[in-house]
């Protein structure tokens, strides 16, 4: 049984704690954040934005296959969202859709390593219908157990999908080779035995909702078209009563990484060769500072401007692109250089170019001018796209979650600006180092003349 807040304190709308200051709109971040916490401990970010009747309504949740720390149970955060779309009994699975779309809201989701998202983006008419069907269904979600089987079936199916590319198998052997402890070893889908006992899992599932969908460990972005005091209202009312509290789990923390390691992957089906340079490197939600570097580094090493993808792509024209998977994340994880080859007979040649530039820059060579090109077209670039009210939501949901602050996004901005050429170096020479990557190959199969297409 769910507890309730006393029904007397329902009548009279719990006192908030005093609301923190808003954070003011700057040359970083040009919209205002007012933030409130709930006693509950849910926070909620409203961000007046000049929609004409527009809304986004975002719900970061944080949790993601970093918390899925018992053996056997991972790929739930990635699940859990599915079932978070199975209706409740106030609003039975498909009403929610209907009501959504009578407005023409557009609703999706999507899950990381570290955070689940939902979104949805449409008219402020359906602003208070809106916040009614969300809280509910946080607080109160219900679905059957061969609702919950054929969800996982349905996961499976997505595994096989994504299995027929080779992204998702070069992730797993990557995160394979780099973690030996961390939850980071598997990916958002999980490890694919665990994937197919899915459907088995059906009372784990109801204590995955209990541990992780909490107030505090939600935020609530709203961002557009609105009257901010009765929105407060509305949330107060219906966010409320909802009352558990989050999970306490230890994540087990990655030793330091001996000597360099190598992964590799006969691919079964023609297609370009791959090659993967990863280092693992700090996590954004200690240090925004390391992650504005990192963000960085993906263009000064391998962006249209850097000396590799002139020699590589342009010149020599030995890769199709190169590249980086970089992300940000809340604990240690991987700053990677990639290239999708052209022929296999260029690997080392590949390998040998990627390499040489760490190491200039990590030697000192920083080009101090291209960097603040850089530096300029990253945070522009930033700004330029937040050009709808979801843009902005899904920005401020990402960082917030990974950082656990609501102003993540603002401080990231802030940061780009004042990375100097030598914090640049010295981090390239402290973490990206010859002696600690992390080197993924994937060959694929050649057609009967030796070709790779």
């Amino acid at each position: 049984m769910r507890r309730l807040l006393p029904l007397l304190l329902l009548l009279l709308g719990p006192a908030l704690p005093a609301a923190a200051a808003p954070t003011p709109a700057s040359d970083a971040f040009p919209y205002t954040l007012q933030t409130d916490t709930l006693p509950n401990g849910l926070t909620v970010v409203r961000v007046p934005y000049p929609s004409r009747g527009i809304i986004a309504y975002v719900t970061v949740v944080r949790v993601g296959s970093r918390n899925e720390v018992e053996p056997g149970r991972t790929g739930f955060a990635h699940f859990f969202e599915h079932m978070m779309f199975k209706g409740t009994k106030t609003h039975p699975e498909g009403e929610r859709e209907r009501i959504l779309g009578n407005f023409g809201y557009d609703d999706n989701a999507f899950t990381t390593d570290d955070i689940t998202l939902y979104y949805s983006y449409g008219p402020t008419a359906g602003l208070p219908q809106l916040i009614e069907i969300e809280a509910d269904r946080f607080r109160n979600l219900e679905y059957s157990e061969p609702s919950f089987q054929t969800e996982a079936l349905a996961v499976l199916g997505e595994y096989h999908k994504n299995a027929a590319a080779p992204f998702l198998k070069m992730e797993e052997e990557l995160n394979a080779a780099a973690f030996t402890r961390h939850t980071y070893q598997h990916t958002t889908m999980g490890f694919y035995k665990d994937i197919q006992a899915m459907p088995q899992a059906y009372a784990y599932s109801r204590t995955f909702f209990e541990r992780w969908y909490t107030p505090d460990n939600t935020l609530l972005f709203i961002i557009g078209d609105f009257d901010d005091a009765q929105v407060m209202e509305q949330v107060r009312q219906h966010y409320g009563p909802w009352n558990r509290k989050a999970a306490q789990v230890t994540v087990p923390a990655e030793p330091p990484q001996q000597g360099a390691r190598t992964a590799h992957i006969d691919w079964p089906q023609p297609t370009q060769p791959r090659l993967v340079i990863a280092w693992r490197t700090p996590g954004a939600g200690t240090s925004p500072e390391d992650a504005a570097i990192q963000t960085l580094l993906v263009d000064y090493l391998a962006g249209p401007t850097s000396p590799a993808y002139k020699r590589l792509v342009l010149d020599k024209q030995l890769v199709e692109s190169i590249g980086s998977d970089y992300a940000e994340h809340r604990d240690p994880h991987l700053f990677t250089l990639t290239a999708t080859l052209k022929d296999e007979r260029h690997r080392a040649a590949v390998r040998k170019t990627l390499l040489q530039e760490v190491s200039r820059l990590a030697a000192g060579r920083v080009d101090a001018a291209r960097l603040k090109a850089i530096q300029d077209h990253a945070r522009y670039g930033a700004l330029m796209a937040l050009e709808t009210p979801r843009d902005v939501g899904i920005q401020l949901g990402w960082y917030a979650g990974v950082t656990g602050s609501p102003d993540g996004f603002q401080r990231h901005l802030q940061s780009l600006p004042r990375v100097t050429p030598a914090q640049l170096s010295d981090f390239t020479k402290r973490y990206l180092t010859a002696n600690k990557f992390i080197l993924l190959s994937l060959t694929p199969k050649t057609d009967a003349q030796g070709g790779t297409k």
